[in-house]
């Protein structure tokens, strides 16, 4: 019995280091490749790129944009989401489920679909942009530069504030509510004065996290912004430029990225401890009819909103149908866009499925074993793993992509060009969700329950694969789904790893959004939804939840 135990407890130590040694080749050496590439100049070590950047206004106004858009949508989407999920979570609502659906659906689509659908939408020969001049004769203002950029984050990120707070609320006591009540304590004053408060925890890790998708977003500003300059535009050009990249500058900017990521989520994480208290929902909140005018106004401020949000996606399916003659649309519909997409994009919609299943099943088997080290066999060598695995979240994707060529375009390790980098990075940036999710969920699993098999002659081998990962599934399904789905959507990253033999869907899409033949583009993109939308009505079947909540 005791070699037994002495087994297992050494089998857990080698899978610790196992997975160690992992995070430091394909993390960490990585990033030292970035941190040593930005200091070292033909001559030995130089901080000339760092002054270089600090220098010129040029530079110090591209990271001022990035900063004033990321700044702003944070704003914005917790205007919008915030109430939003407070009417939702309080009050009937008709069609609810759907409602939800639709919202998570606006999240998880690509920001720069979004941004490719507004244009069609509202740009310079947009659809409203020429319905206005031609039957109103308005001019409508310009969709491209800092207004288009944030109207297509802002409507992109909301849902995220209303999923976490929405989780939040389901915590929250309704005999506070009904005390709050009785002391007339009603409506936007209890609103700010009880509902806010006890969210403020997760409205400020919701507003962390729109930050950092804003601050990070690649595709968005380079589609739309037209001239306005946002960082990880900057450090993509600085890499990749045509004129030949500037690899040392571009390492140093991807630095100072990843040093102003960390102050955030640092001043982030200090605020929530600061602000953090437990809440047990006894009684949970029973949603309520609202009465006359009020309930009328609820119902429009929350599919108006989630409409609007939704339309770029219900455009671009529509699109997709229409006839093109070359690269233009012509009077009438068919399905030629969809038939020219699989001819010509056929192996990008393989290689989306080959290697976003290959990583997918790589971050399950990682955050299973992760999940338990963190939660289970707590000791500073697994608390380093927890910290590793943090480290790609406040990591913008392009930096990401950088530091896996730097490391391993030269000997012994040559990955650059091939599949298995864009899966090694596919796996760095969405295995933290699915360790989350499962982490979460395997913390309210009791331990007894566990130590009861082993009592009852199951070893612990086989306690953990047949007790404790079943009772894990739904945090597991839970957290693979939003890898899945941010998996089939990535693009910051891919577009610095990829090759003709290993594009992606997003990447095709991208490719003939920028070449302007608009029926391909949103034949892949309408596929690209479709996906999304199967993925999660798979989540919602396996789980049997009908509410989706982070």
């Amino acid at each position: 019995m005791t070699a037994k135990k002495h087994t297992w407890r050494d089998i857990w130590i080698l899978i610790s280091i196992g997975i160690l040694l992992l995070y430091l080749l394909f993390l960490i050496y990585p990033l030292f490749s970035l941190l040593q590439q930005s200091v070292m100049g033909p001559e030995g070590f130089t901080l000339e790129y760092f002054q270089k950047f600090f220098s010129k206004a040029y530079y110090f106004n591209t990271l001022w944009n990035s900063f004033k858009v990321s700044i702003c949508a944070t704003a914005i989407t917790l205007i919008l989401g915030v109430p939003l999920a407070y009417f939702y979570n309080m009050y009937e609502i008709r069609g609810k489920t759907f409602l939800q659906l639709i919202i998570i659906l606006c999240s998880m689509s690509a920001p720069f679909i979004g941004a490719y659908a507004w244009i069609l939408l509202c740009g310079n020969n947009g659809l409203v942009t020429n319905l206005c001049r031609e039957l109103l004769h308005i001019q409508i203002p310009s969709i491209y530069g800092f207004g288009g950029i944030l109207l297509v984050l802002s409507l992109q990120l909301f849902p995220l504030v209303f999923l976490y707070v929405s989780g939040a609320m389901k915590n929250i006591d309704n005999s506070l509510l009904e005390a709050a009540e009785n002391m007339n304590c009603t409506g936007a004053r209890r609103f700010f004065k009880i509902v806010v408060p006890l969210c403020m925890p997760t409205i400020l890790a919701a507003a962390l996290l729109v930050f950092m998708r804003a601050f990070a977003d690649f595709g968005t500003p380079l589609l739309i912004g037209q001239g306005y300059r946002t960082f990880p535009v900057e450090i993509y050009n600085a890499f990749f430029s045509e004129t030949g990249g500037n690899y040392g500058f571009a390492c140093a900017t991807s630095v100072i990225a990843i040093l102003i990521t960390t102050v955030i989520f640092l001043i982030q994480k200090w605020s929530s401890n600061k602000f953090s208290f437990t809440m047990n929902a006894l009684h949970p909140i029973e949603r309520k009819k609202a009465k006359g005018v009020f309930n009328v106004l609820i119902h429009v401020y929350c599919y108006l909103i989630v409409g609007i949000a939704f339309l770029p996606q219900i455009y671009i399916f529509y699109e997709s149908f229409r006839k093109t003659s070359g690269k233009a649309f012509v009077p009438g519909y068919s399905l030629a866009s969809y038939q020219s997409a699989f001819m010509v994009a056929g192996n990008a919609i393989k290689n989306t499925f080959v290697i976003g299943l290959s990583a997918l099943v790589i971050i399950i088997l990682l955050a299973i074993l992760i999940a338990y080290l963190v939660t289970r066999r707590r000791s500073p060598l697994n608390n380093t793993i927890d910290v590793m695995s943090m480290l790609p979240y406040v990591i913008p994707g392009s930096v990401v992509g950088i530091a896996l060529i730097m490391a391993f375009n030269k000997k012994p390790l040559i990955l650059t060009g091939t599949m298995i980098i864009m899966i090694i990075a596919l796996v760095i940036r969405r295995l933290p969700y699915t360790i989350r999710s499962s982490a979460a969920t395997l913390q309210q699993i009791q331990i007894t329950v566990e130590e009861a098999a082993i009592s009852l002659g199951c070893s612990k081998m086989k306690a953990f694969f047949k007790i404790t990962i079943p009772m894990m599934a739904n945090g597991i399904v839970s957290g693979a789904i939003l890898s899945w789905v941010t998996i089939i959507t990535e693009l910051s990253t891919a577009i610095c790893l990829y090759t003709v033999r290993t594009q992606t869907l997003t990447l095709a899409i991208y490719t003939y959004v920028l070449r302007g033949n608009d029926g391909i583009a949103a034949a892949l993109a309408t596929i690209l939804s479709f996906t999304t939308i199967v993925s999660l009505l798979v989540f919602m079947k396996v789980s049997k939840n009908k509410e989706i909540t982070f």
